[in-house]
């Protein structure tokens, strides 16, 4: 008999934080590494956020809190999605945790048993595929095309749900691939989730980065467009990604009150409540100025545009312009069979960002990390010169490849 549990066996290290370790180890060694690894925004936590917890700390607010979250920062959750989304969710009816992380982890361990199948349109974020793993589900791929943006279309999800599918989660705008809806777009997924045949199947929305919309795209959540899902929804947000917080660790969700007492149930045998500074600043953040948030989005979609346009330069590279969050999700495939001025054989995905690294000291993601290959994922969320410098580097890199 093994020492380690068998759950801790089907999954594997999150490959995104692999690869930026990675490449802060490099630049710790002197190497000359620029990383676009990290889903990381480079601004600044907003000064009225960081306030607000040094006056919790002041005030002496530094005890332990009710496990999934103060009534304060849930009253300001409810208003928010209110507010934004048109829902209307009872405080008893959020749940708070330590990131977005812990409350997909909660919702799926709560629910899963084995067998049990969660729909995952590909490409996808990592940790989506283990957490289901963990929990003893099946992850089953919606594969999602270049030609249709990155989009889960409709008779692909149908495709995908059987009598044994529980949950199905969708993530919009995308990551890895950026990839956002319209809001008929959108109602054609939910038409499928309404079908007589699929009203087993549950939802959850992952909304980690509604904000970062571009080109002037509204954004939509699945029960705010099929109200009939709302008693079957989990709609899931945080602070990481929009209010530049990604180290406080914190993030929400909503849902049918049973689901969150579970939920709650979870996590207080485990991590049990969320750092109670951070929920604190987590309540001026929701309620507090929004203005700081289209002058970020202004940036990063001249980022963005710098580099869709710059890697469409490169011999071999294919990358579609996305709508939303801060990454990009070209094809490599141009450059699968070729060799590196060093003599590595770029065979796959993993090959390319592995020799770009060793070569060209530019730390990316490999597609295969997504469920989609050959791709790879680049974060913008990084200064203008640092992404003019990495691009440089592709376009070299790519034009030396024979």
């Amino acid at each position: 008999m093994g020492f380690f549990a068998d759950s801790i066996n089907r999954i594997q290290p999150s490959q995104t934080i692999a690869m930026a370790t990675k490449a802060r180890e490099l630049q710790a060694a002197g190497r000359n590494v620029i990383s676009l690894s990290a889903g990381e925004p480079d601004f600044d936590t907003p000064e009225n956020i960081k306030q607000a917890a040094v006056k919790a700390l002041k005030e002496g607010k530094t005890k332990y809190t009710d496990v999934d979250g103060i009534p304060e920062l849930k009253a300001a959750v409810a208003a928010k999605f209110k507010r934004e989304n048109g829902l209307d969710y009872r405080p008893s009816q959020v749940s708070v945790g330590t990131g977005g992380k812990q409350v997909l982890y909660n919702a799926l361990l709560c629910t899963l048993n084995p067998g049990d199948e969660v729909v995952i349109p590909a490409p996808c974020w990592v940790s989506y595929i283990d957490i289901v793993r963990l929990g003893g589900g099946e992850p089953v791929f919606a594969q999602c095309r270049i030609e249709d943006g990155y989009r889960l279309q409709p008779e692909a999800l149908d495709a995908a749900i059987t009598r044994r599918t529980k949950w199905f989660v969708f993530n919009a705008p995308c990551n890895p691939s950026g990839a956002a809806y319209t809001r008929e777009q959108l109602k054609a997924l939910t038409d499928v989730l309404m079908a007589p045949k699929n009203r087993h199947v549950w939802v959850l929305t992952d909304d980690m980065y509604e904000h970062l919309i571009y080109d002037g795209l509204k954004f939509y959540t699945p029960a705010q467009v099929e109200p009939g899902l709302y008693e079957r929804t989990l709609t899931l947000n945080g602070l990481s990604k929009t209010y530049c917080m990604t180290g406080w660790r914190l993030g929400y969700g909503a849902g049918p009150e049973p689901l969150i007492k579970a939920m709650c149930k979870l996590q207080s045998q485990s991590t049990s409540n969320p750092s109670s500074i951070t929920q604190w600043a987590a309540v001026e953040a929701l309620n507090g100025p929004q203005d700081f948030i289209a002058r970020n989005n202004k940036v990063f979609k001249e980022r963005r545009d710098l580099v869709v346009s710059m890697l469409n330069q490169a011999k071999g590279i294919k990358c579609p312009k996305p709508e939303g969050a801060f990454y990009v999700y070209p094809s490599c495939a141009g450059t699968i069979g070729k060799t590196t001025p060093k003599g590595a054989k770029i065979a796959s995905d993993q090959d390319f960002v592995m020799a770009l690294l060793e070569e060209e000291g530019v730390a990316c993601v490999q597609g295969a990390a997504f469920a989609m290959s050959p791709y790879f994922r680049i974060s913008y969320a990084t200064s203008t010169a640092e992404l003019e410098d990495a691009c440089g580097r592709i376009q070299r890199f790519c034009g030396n490849l024979r």
